[in-house]
């Protein structure tokens, strides 16, 4: 596996290289550092040569304690990048340029009207087509939630990670969410028997898609702990599980929605980064399902 970690030299940043360590087997880690200057005020100015040069200094310590850090976990250090200007921007522009499997970075789980100014983790999540791993806090590293949503590309998540984790000695979780049919109709009065019919075939595609998951988990001698078919609205009871059951590591599916339906609807991956401690490992949906109807 090949990771870009961005770090800014903050506690978070490291936070998620921590946590990231106790779930993948191998890595080739890129480290980039972003001093981001962009916030400062247009009526200030600088002498753009010398505060360069104090940008790269300070990046330079940064990316050595980094390369350090990455040692000390067991994993393989790769390329060092280092700039000075915005931190998104600056990002993506190195993503693009390598085939790496991975982006990794910490988020400071911005609140109230900072979640609506947005923050880089999320921009870095709306804007790259490549898997990303956020993390929050350093936490225990050992409670796993693995969700669904019946699909191929939920399938093909799992199967697209799965190698790469380390998960003998983990606590394993499944989950679907299944809409509430009550929700899904907004007029007229519909049959009771009517929509029991459609919450059991609910109930029946769930525990198929559950089981898909826990034969190839099973593949892999790998036990989970626990299965759950909830019903609700599905980011909300992602949240709600992972609070109520201290889940370390959420994984979560995508299959790549234009930045526009992201920022009109919304989506799942969004509201529970945004509401949750747990890491969130957002993984791309494998090419060969993107097609998926």
């Amino acid at each position: 596996m090949r990771i870009l970690f961005c770090t800014d030299g903050s506690k978070i940043s490291f936070n998620a290289l921590k946590n990231i360590s106790a779930w993948i087997k191998e890595a080739v880690i890129d480290i980039i550092c972003v001093i981001d200057w962009s916030f400062l005020p247009e009526e200030i100015t600088i002498e753009e040569e010398n505060f360069t040069y104090s940008c790269a200094n300070v990046a330079d310590t940064i990316i050595d304690y980094a390369e350090e850090e990455i040692k000390k976990l067991g994993l393989t250090t790769g390329k060092r990048f280092k700039n000075c200007g915005a931190a998104v921007e600056s990002i993506l522009e190195q993503s693009e340029k390598e085939n790496y499997d991975l982006i990794l970075m910490g988020s400071h789980g911005k609140k109230g009207i900072q979640k609506w100014l947005g923050s880089v983790s999320q921009e870095i999540i709306n804007s790259s087509k490549i898997s990303a791993y956020i993390a929050k806090e350093e936490n225990k590293k050992k409670k796993l939630l693995l969700t669904t949503d019946g699909t191929k590309c939920s399938l093909g998540i799992i199967n697209e990670i799965l190698p790469d984790m380390k998960l003998e000695d983990k606590e394993i979780n499944i989950c679907m969410v299944n809409e509430d049919p009550n929700f899904l109709f907004l007029d007229g009065t519909l049959d009771t028997n009517w929509l029991m019919e459609i919450q059991k075939q609910q109930q029946i595609y769930a525990a198929n898609a559950i089981k898909d998951i826990q034969t190839v988990l099973s593949e892999h001698n790998i036990r989970v702990e626990e299965t759950n078919i909830l019903t609700g609205i599905p980011a909300q009871k992602i949240i709600d599980y992972a609070r109520v059951n201290e889940i370390d590591l959420i994984v979560l599916g995508s299959k790549n929605k234009s930045k526009l339906d992201r920022f009109l609807t919304g989506s799942v991956s969004r509201r529970v980064l945004e509401n949750v401690v747990s890491d969130i490992w957002l993984v791309r949906c494998p090419d060969y399902f993107k097609q998926e109807k």
